[in-house]
């Protein structure tokens, strides 16, 4: 029995690793794209209004199968699955491509990656649960490499703007993290997604329709490093490959490697982001930001460490028919 369990965890590393790696890159690739549409004269609530609204409808026939016989779970857990809809999915999207309209991607996401320092404080004030040495260590790590990251010692002009979307998107990611965790809602995390994204898309439409959320697009062909592309191509790019395709990688990966595993396998986006932003946009980090950056996901990693370890977890190899069984509690842009 132990050989065969060794097999099964053997074969889910195997298989799951690329996957998760697959989806991070998936996920990282969306700021980018976005940006080509923004310097186009594109509205990040436009851009993010179609990415939410192609991946929704992607997913929507996955999460009706999911809901089967569940649909009085959905509907107890009504105000989480909102809250989890406008806040975790529309609201932190909309603010990251807020931010990439302002400054590099990949600074924009690295921000944003911060998020399991506000879950560590939050856990701390709402529930009492004190943070281990090493996470308050990780903590002031992340925190040093964001002043350098952020070019603060040196001087340089400061986009405040664009530090305070990213840091709404932080905290948006913060409010996903939490959310995702709860595991005792009875609605299947697939499901969890696709509603997510499906009132994420409705709320940003209505919010565009009265005119509170800017909604401006055009058909123009879109620049980016290596050339133009008809404006369809990354909107496509963004809803399919960047979100829904980014989710369904993220699902199965986390499955096959346990959730643990699979966020620190995730922090892969960050470095995704800042190479696709070199690709599509030419932007890349002088010396001293990279130095910042890399401070700043040591210092994420060591708060995760500190992180009380949860209990074994039985990985078992993937049926077919499970793809849409388990969802990604890391990724949110």
């Amino acid at each position: 029995m132990s050989t065969v369990t060794d097999d099964r965890r053997a074969t889910g590393m195997r298989v799951g690793l690329p996957l998760a790696i697959a989806a991070a890159f998936s996920f990282g690739m969306s700021g980018a794209w976005a940006r080509g549409l923004i310097d186009a004269g594109w509205t990040p609530g436009a851009a993010v209004t179609v990415r939410v609204g192609v991946a929704a409808l992607v997913l929507l026939i996955p999460t009706i199968l999911a809901l089967r016989g569940r649909w009085r779970a959905l509907w107890r857990n009504a105000g989480m699955v909102v809250a989890y809809g406008l806040l975790a999915v529309a609201a932190t999207q909309l603010f990251y491509f807020q931010a990439v309209a302002v400054m590099d991607v990949g600074i924009a996401l690295l921000i944003e990656y911060t998020a399991p320092i506000a879950v560590l404080l939050w856990l701390w004030l709402r529930h009492g649960e004190r943070p281990s040495r090493r996470s308050v260590i990780g903590a002031v790590v992340a925190f040093v490499g964001l002043v350098l990251m952020l070019d603060v010692v040196t001087g340089a002009e400061v986009n405040v703007a664009g530090i305070l979307w990213a840091l709404a998107a932080m905290v948006g990611a913060a409010t996903y993290f939490v959310l995702s965790a709860k595991a005792d809602t009875g609605i299947p995390p697939i499901a969890l997604a696709g509603s997510g994204l499906l009132l994420g898309a409705v709320g940003l439409s209505v919010a565009a329709a009265v005119g509170i959320l800017p909604f401006r697009w055009t058909t123009d062909d879109i620049a980016y490093r290596f050339g133009t592309v008809p404006w369809f191509v990354p909107v496509l790019a963004i809803g399919l490959l960047a979100t829904a395709l980014a989710y369904v990688l993220g699902i199965t990966s986390t499955r096959m490697l346990g959730s643990r595993l699979a966020s620190f396998v995730a922090l892969a986006e960050v470095v995704a982001a800042l190479l696709f932003g070199w690709l599509l946009l030419g932007q890349l980090p002088d010396l001293l930001q990279a130095l910042g950056g890399a401070l700043v996901l040591v210092g994420v990693v060591v708060v995760k460490l500190g992180e009380p370890v949860p209990a074994p977890e039985f990985v078992e190899p993937l049926p077919a028919d499970a793809v849409y069984t388990e969802s990604p509690k890391n990724s949110t842009t």
